[in-house]
């Protein structure tokens, strides 16, 4: 994995705080975490749609999000897992590892005007 598909990994790690934040936060110092989640994920998310196709990037993103913040959600917040939703999730990881498999092993050029 190249550094710019680990940034969109990391990415969708602090989108899973800041959706968790969302719900959860309470205090300012929450929010302000939440707050700079919101800001370290689409700036990584962003950095990473230049050298990579920007429809695969945030497929990419959205499906780790959701799927990491299902899983949160069970492990931090004692939500119901049920078997239809896990099933689902797994689709839903399969098709980002497909989408990052069919995507081109060289990221593209950047040209700046």
């Amino acid at each position: 994995m190249n550094k710019t598909w680990l940034s969109v990994v990391i990415a969708a790690l602090f989108e899973v705080g800041w959706v968790i934040g969302l719900k959860h936060a309470s205090g300012f110092l929450e929010w302000g975490a939440t707050l700079i989640a919101i800001i370290v994920s689409f700036t990584l998310m962003i950095a990473a749609s230049r050298s990579l196709d920007v429809g695969t990037v945030y497929a990419v993103f959205v499906g780790l999000g959701t799927a990491g913040t299902v899983l949160a959600e069970i492990i931090l917040f004692g939500a119901e897992m049920q078997t239809r939703k896990m099933v689902l999730i797994g689709v839903l990881l399969l098709g980002v590892i497909g989408l990052k498999m069919l995507s081109k092993g060289k990221t593209k050029e950047v040209h700046e005007s």
